[in-house]
């Protein structure tokens, strides 16, 4: 009859719909890969790069208000050049954020950002670490302080007793209270944001490092020369 259906019009519809379930589904190891690459690793976490932008800022603006204190506090007292740095590593990190991701092989201008990254976050962390070591020793010497009023300046020593003791003079200050109240706060502070720095260094230099070196690609190639057919382990 007219209305019946051919069986080889059904089994022609279904190998069209096969077909196009085929065409739209994506290679192992082609689109996807790719499209998990673009998702997951060509961007650098924005995050990290913020934090470290925030942190520098607020060690800086910590270490000028120290500043106001006393003009005879030393450079390792007030350690504005350690948030300094960690914006010009944040400021890296927001380049690598923004930079397109292409295969390492053709990337010299992104290897080096990289390689320049990583460094400045390692000597990020040494000098976090140095600057913490610091704070924790002026902390404890401005706890130890018998401080006097002498005109415009404070006269601190650790022993009033010991007239041969080590004496300490901060110059344009009028109330001591400054110097034993007020600079230990200070201290403490700038231990406890070097702290975070030194954490977050660390997690942006290991990213670095398990982005480049933490990714193996084991096997043979399987019927083009792409890359993107090796399997990774």
């Amino acid at each position: 009859m007219g209305s019946g259906t051919s069986p080889k019009g059904s089994a022609g519809g279904s190998n069209a719909t096969s077909g196009n379930e085929k065409k739209g589904q994506a290679k192992p190891g082609g689109p996807v890969l790719e499209e998990a690459q673009t998702c997951c690793g060509c961007r650098f976490p924005l995050v990290v790069a913020l934090l470290q932008l925030l942190l520098g800022i607020a060690v800086a603006g910590v270490a000028f208000l120290m500043i106001t204190i006393s003009p005879s506090l030393l450079a390792r007292e007030t350690p504005h050049w350690a948030g300094i740095i960690m914006c010009v590593v944040s400021l890296l990190g927001f380049i690598l954020f923004c930079i397109t991701r292409v295969p390492d092989e053709r990337a010299s201008v992104q290897f080096i950002i990289k390689l320049l990254y990583f460094f400045l976050c390692t000597m990020g962390l040494v000098i976090s670490v140095v600057v913490i070591a610091f704070q924790c020793y002026h902390y404890a010497l401005t706890n130890s302080y018998h401080c006097t009023e002498m005109m415009e300046d404070c006269m601190c020593t650790l022993d009033p007793d010991d007239p041969i003791a080590r004496t300490f003079t901060y110059r344009g200050v009028t109330d001591c209270s400054a110097i034993i109240s007020t600079l230990p706060m200070y201290y403490l502070l700038q231990m406890v944001l070097n702290l975070a720095q030194a954490i977050i260094c660390l997690v942006g230099a290991f990213l670095i490092w398990k982005h480049r070196y933490q990714v193996f690609f084991a096997g043979l190639q399987t019927g083009s020369p792409s890359a993107q057919d090796w399997q990774k382990v």
